[in-house]
């Protein structure tokens, strides 16, 4: 059965904190879209925040990134302050977003180079993480000669290059077709474990979402408020018919019911 919580989860001594969200509020022109949002990621979780389209995910990444400031609320990187700081979380939106006259290559080492980082050391160290994201082969290609699922990878890729241990992805995988989808979920939780990151995933896909997740947070209302959050006792990585199983089907009614 899913385990429903009305307050967020216990975080114990022997947890690490990465990412903590505290009572962030924000609104545009008088108009309030979100109101005192709060939310913890511990390390090397997968979470989700679920909602639908125009509840507020968005402003809240980029309230999170540090691209806006929030009205009210604080956000604590490692147990720093971070609010309204950009450049310590790296963001990835829907699209990928890959220069298409660059190479892979010089697209993933894209982040070093604004740090700067000199061009060959910057794709020395880009090339060192192809393999581990199956991209070996692929550095010296250009963004329209790899597949959908390949340019996700390389797009990925070059947000871990920006931030190696947390990642804000928004919507990454909407575009891709259902059996590419699914072989990049699987791919993407084998590549979170291997380098043990740390992800806050933002979808209004209910299957995706219990499929990726260590815990939901469900976004929800106008303004956003989080009105529940899910813990998914499935053990990770997932059977592959999870999808098919009454538990699945429990947790899917149980977010409806609250969404």
């Amino acid at each position: 059965m899913p385990l429903i919580l009305d307050l967020p989860i216990a975080i114990s001594p022997n947890d690490m904190v990465k990412l903590e969200v505290r009572n962030v509020s924000k609104s545009f022109d008088g108009i309030s879209v979100l109101q005192d949002v709060s939310l913890q990621l511990r390390q090397g979780e997968l979470v989700s925040l679920l909602g639908v389209s125009g509840g507020g995910k968005t402003t809240l990444f980029n309230v999170i990134s540090g691209l806006l400031p929030p009205d009210k609320g604080e956000v604590f990187l490692d147990g720093e302050n971070i609010t309204n700081r950009p450049g310590h979380i790296s963001y990835m939106l829907q699209k990928d977003l890959l220069l298409p006259y660059r190479t892979i290559e010089d697209n993933v080492a894209l982040p070093l180079l604004l740090k700067g980082v000199k061009k060959k050391e910057a794709r020395v160290q880009a090339s060192a993480m192809f393999a581990q994201f199956g991209l070996d082969g692929t550095q010296k290609k250009y963004p329209s000669q790899l597949s959908g699922g390949m340019r996700q990878r390389a797009a990925l890729l070059r947000t871990y290059m920006f931030s190696s241990d947390i990642a804000l992805l928004d919507e990454p995988f909407s575009a891709l077709d259902t059996l590419t989808k699914s072989a990049i979920h699987g791919w993407y939780l084998d590549v979170m474990e291997k380098i043990k990151l740390t992800t806050l995933f933002v979808t209004h896909d209910i299957d995706e979402a219990i499929l990726l997740s260590d815990r939901i947070y469900l976004l929800s209302g106008a303004p956003g408020k989080i009105t529940g959050e899910i813990l998914i006792r499935e053990p990770k990585p997932r059977r592959t018919d999870f999808n098919l199983t009454p538990e699945f089907l429990e947790y899917k009614r149980e977010i409806l019911s609250l969404l």
